[in-house]
């Protein structure tokens, strides 16, 4: 007699097999374009976890790719924790979001700063928390993927790509670096296969409300300049 196989999924919907992309019940936050929303589990930015956005450099095009889902999540407030500039009103009013929207935190020391994003996710006040970091302990990121699970906050750290070599709580790593006319994004962690070719993704400039996005497998140069200074400098 022949035994028919169960798909995971059909046991349980978070297991899958280690050569397709696991698809939980939840639909993830669109990121906006088409081609990273068909890489991610979720075809989208989960919710109510880690991210882990791992920066080549600061203003590589960060904020650009995150606009899209930010825009989406109005009227609620968006969290911005230890940014390293302050917020430049006109450059996120490019990306559709109004800053009346945002709540800047900056405090003196680290461990203050991962307290207050903490204290956010809990109270679930805000629908995103964006949470520049350079280094921050195991422990110190446990509570905070944990704080995330409490609520459906769209969590988000940037911190630097010399990061992706420790140990992260995070379901989702990218890396990101620029490139010609938009950025590079590797996989350094997902619910799903390998991917070792990274995904470029044109980004519209801040005149621009349209984008898209390409799956190219020969990056273009990387673009020397940097737009993080018009949203936050």
């Amino acid at each position: 007699m022949l035994m028919s196989v169960l798909s995971p999924q059909s046991i349980h919907s978070s297991l899958w097999l280690a050569s397709q992309l696991a698809r939980g019940g939840t639909r993830g936050i669109d990121t906006g374009f088409a081609a990273l929303s068909a890489e991610l589990p979720e075809r989208g930015w989960p919710t109510g976890v880690l991210i882990d956005l791992l920066l080549q450099q600061p203003g590589a095009g960060e904020l650009r790719l995150l606009g899209p889902a930010l825009q989406s999540l109005a009227p609620r407030r968006i969290a911005l924790v230890q940014t390293p500039h302050a917020p430049q009103v006109i450059g996120w009013r490019q990306l559709g979001i109004d800053a009346s929207r945002l709540l800047s935190v900056h405090t003196s020391t680290s461990a203050d700063a991962a307290w207050a994003a903490e204290q956010i996710l809990k109270s679930g006040s805000c629908s995103a928390l964006l949470f520049w970091q350079r280094h921050l302990r195991k422990d110190g990121l446990r509570r905070l993927h944990l704080a995330a699970q409490s609520g459906n906050t769209l969590f988000v750290m940037l911190r630097p790509l010399s990061c992706a070599q420790d140990a992260s709580p995070a379901p989702l790593r990218l890396s990101l670096m620029p490139a010609a006319g938009g950025i590079d994004i590797g996989f350094v962690k997902r619910r799903g296969p390998q991917r070792d070719d990274p995904l470029f993704v044109s980004l519209p400039s801040l005149n621009l409300l349209h984008h898209a996005s390409v799956d190219r497998r020969t990056p273009a140069p990387a673009a020397v300049g940097s737009v993080l200074s018009e949203l936050v400098g």
